[in-house]
């Protein structure tokens, strides 16, 4: 891939990242500090990312990715993106601030999916190529979370206005793009081609019936942290929260760099169960830290990201590329995110809401430690439930080179 082009990529996943990480970490602090929204209100805020990519499937399998040069639809929806932004950081109404907030996620979205496609386009060699470009968007997301944590704007609306601003900005960097020519599809597309329902007959095999059921499960107490972890840290005093919270995304990059070791020496089951056990010690550290002598228990728990993203969606991801067939890998994967990103977090994202308002002991104030007991009750759950009825791999090394390098960072 010439230099010129590469460069490209780099800003453009860098920019796209950034976007998201300036606005999504510290939301939450946001509506609950100065616009005083109650916990499901916030919880249901973070859930329109779950609408939307259970949405946005349709729109680039069917819509976007047939019929419109990818640079040019990613130009239309950051620039559409960064208006209907700026736009929510305006509002300061519960339903109106939803909707307007749904319709940018419904914009962004499918803005993932086209960046991985056009890169891929661009790639001789995707599996050993992409990763490089991919990690930018982590830096994007740590960059982000550092700018808006030293500036001490978790609690305004401001950081919604830089991520518009970097939107504006990614939109017109994207006709700088190369050209990436819609995908002429002679067939005709399906719905059920688009959410990846032929992977369904992938049930008969009972490992991945689990599989697939324990990452829906889990996916539901994974969405406590992230709608969650920003106004807990800033609620009980921890300082720079965001700019802190970015030791996750630091530590993510450490573990993807690793995961072909651990690969080798344990399997695809035990690196599965690290990740949900991470979840479980990660939230059991949150609910006895303090920013006293035991600070370090929240400082562990943000650092135990990297285990708790890479050992369970990463490796997830991996597992699915291995056990369908090549004819419907692209379902299977299509199918996985659906049900965790989609259905999944929208389901959590409601739930810690609840949760959150039902432990509120004044109007700014909430018995954080038995919140956390509840997620971390309910993945300790799916452990056991997992640890029981999921079938060991017996070709632990298979393909995991070639799966690492494939699998993206987030």
């Amino acid at each position: 891939m010439p230099i010129g082009i590469r460069a490209k990529l780099f800003v453009m996943m860098f920019l796209q990242y950034f976007v998201w990480g300036a606005w999504y970490v510290t939301m939450g602090t946001y509506l609950a500090e100065t616009l005083e929204f109650q916990g499901q209100q916030i919880g249901l805020a973070y859930g329109t990312t779950g609408v939307a990519a259970m949405i946005s499937p349709f729109f680039v399998g069917m819509v976007a990715d047939r019929y419109f040069s990818t640079e040019r639809i990613l130009s239309v929806l950051h620039l559409c993106g960064g208006i209907a932004l700026f736009a929510v950081s305006t509002i300061h109404t519960f339903g109106l601030f939803y909707v307007v907030l749904l319709g940018y996620t419904l914009l962004y979205m499918p803005t993932l999916a086209l960046t991985n496609s056009l890169s891929f386009h661009q790639m001789r060699d995707p599996g050993k190529e992409f990763p490089a470009v991919r990690v930018l968007g982590t830096i994007g997301w740590i960059v982000a979370g550092l700018t808006v944590g030293f500036l001490r704007l978790e609690s305004t609306a401001v950081p919604m206005q830089i991520a518009a601003g970097g939107s504006i900005g990614l939109g017109l960097f994207c006709l700088m793009l190369p050209h990436t020519p819609p995908k002429r599809v002679a067939t005709r597309v399906r719905a059920r081609d688009v959410l990846g329902l032929d992977a369904l007959k992938l049930f008969k095999d009972r490992s991945f019936a689990v599989f697939l059921l324990g990452s829906f499960l889990v996916s539901i107490p994974l969405q406590f942290y992230y709608a969650f972890a920003n106004p807990f840290l800033n609620e009980v005093g921890f300082e720079n929260a965001a700019g802190k919270m970015t030791l996750g995304q630091m530590s993510e990059i450490g573990f993807m760099l690793v995961m072909p070791w651990f690969f080798v020496r344990l399997g695809v089951k035990r690196m599965l169960l690290l990740g949900m056990l991470a979840w479980v010690v990660r939230y059991a550290l949150f609910a006895l830290g303090d920013t006293g002598p035991l600070v370090w228990m929240l400082y562990l728990g943000i650092l135990l990201h990297g285990i708790c993203y890479d050992f369970f969606f990463v490796t997830g991801q991996i597992y699915v590329d291995r056990k369908a067939p090549l004819h419907l890998r692209a379902a299977a994967q299509g199918l996985i995110a659906f049900v965790t990103l989609g259905v999944g977090m929208l389901i959590g994202s409601w739930f810690s809401g609840v949760v959150v308002d039902n432990y509120r002991l004044t109007s700014n104030q909430h018995d954080w430690a038995s919140i956390w007991i509840v997620p971390a009750v309910g993945a300790v759950g799916v452990l056991i439930l997992f640890a029981c009825l999921f079938r060991q791999e017996d070709d632990k090394s298979a393909a995991v080179g070639d799966g690492v390098e494939s699998a993206s960072a987030g």
